[in-house]
């Protein structure tokens, strides 16, 4: 079976890996696409604290299914799935409380565990979610748009309100799409000009500063401490902050600022039990991340072209085509 594995940071290694049997509960599973994440790309640096190496990558998937056992969501082969990667123990206090997305042992395909870069994987049935209309590249976008998703219902935003992206990369794009479908009115703060371009041609007011704008929430997708910090200012009294993006460097609050508009601080992480809601948005044309995928790459080119997507300014999502494999 082929497999790209990053043996460590700064290089891939096309390699033969032994063919993987199912568990009683998984469902054996041709890989068609794997979308790249800016954790792949950390990953690849050797910047990311999370990630062990060697590892194949690969969170963002969809593919066919090829062996299921008999199953009460009726996943059977031959279905078109989108791939939950988030595999959490059910037992800790964050599970027991229903928040599986921030399990004490989680575990993520193509981060803790072996993921999609290889031609086939096992996966639980519960992770599998088909759709017999979307494409293989839309069901491969469904866990990106879960982040923010999930971010939009951190935010805990209502009908009519006012909402600030900071960030425009694909979580930033997908909580804003999300926050558009919750009834916000939606602007977006973006200092790269490609993207604001790009962002404008989806129909939202952008600029490349917050310019003393203020919202009911404000989400920051930036993952850049400075920027982090600099978006509680943004925030109108009483309102809500979300923090999307990660960063593992300290975060400057202004602590009289914050008691003064008595603000609430949210983290968001991953995404829990929306899959079904976003592919069922997505087959309605009410959400629409299609125009996001900027690149594409076999599985075969990954390990000479790879370091190329991190040098591209123009990239959104890239796209591996890991069925074009040879």
């Amino acid at each position: 079976m082929k497999q790209i594995v990053l043996e460590k940071p700064g290089r891939f290694a096309a390699k033969q890996g032994p063919e993987l049997a199912p568990a009683p509960d998984e469902a054996l599973v041709r890989m068609e696409r794997v979308g790249v994440c800016g954790s792949d790309f950390h990953a690849y640096a050797g910047t990311h604290p999370i990630y062990t190496y060697p590892r194949i990558l690969g969170h963002e998937l969809s593919g066919v299914v090829v062996e299921a056992p008999a199953n009460t969501k009726g996943i059977q082969p031959g279905d078109r799935c989108a791939i939950e990667p988030y595999l959490s123990c059910g037992k800790c206090r964050a599970c027991a409380r229903g928040r599986n997305n921030c399990c004490e042992n989680i575990r993520l395909f193509g981060v803790h565990i072996d993921g999609g870069m290889q031609e086939f994987l096992p996966v639980p049935i519960s992770l599998l979610h088909k759709s017999e209309s979307l494409s293989l590249d839309q069901l491969a976008l469904i866990e990106t748009l879960g982040i923010g998703a999930h971010a939009v219902a951190r935010g805990g935003i209502e009908h009519g309100q006012e909402v600030i992206v900071v960030g425009a990369g694909p979580i930033g794009i997908a909580v804003a799409q999300f926050a558009a479908v919750a009834g916000a009115t939606v602007h977006v703060v973006e200092k790269n000009e490609w993207r604001r371009c790009f962002v404008q041609k989806m129909g939202y007011t952008v600029s490349p500063e917050l310019d003393h704008r203020v919202a009911d929430v404000v989400f920051d997708a930036t993952g850049n401490p400075q920027a982090m910090g600099k978006s509680l200012s943004a925030v109108a009294t009483t309102g809500n902050l979300v923090f999307v993006g990660l960063t593992n460097r300290p975060v400057a609050i202004d602590d009289a600022l914050f008691h003064k508009k008595e603000v609430t601080l949210y983290s968001s992480r991953n995404s829990f039990g929306l899959f079904p809601r976003i592919i069922r948005l997505v087959e309605e044309g009410k959400i629409d991340a299609s125009r996001w995928i900027t690149d594409r790459l076999t599985l075969a080119q990954v390990p000479s072209q790879f370091e190329d997507l991190t040098k591209r300014k123009n990239l959104i999502k890239a796209i591996i085509s890991v069925d074009s494999a040879e």
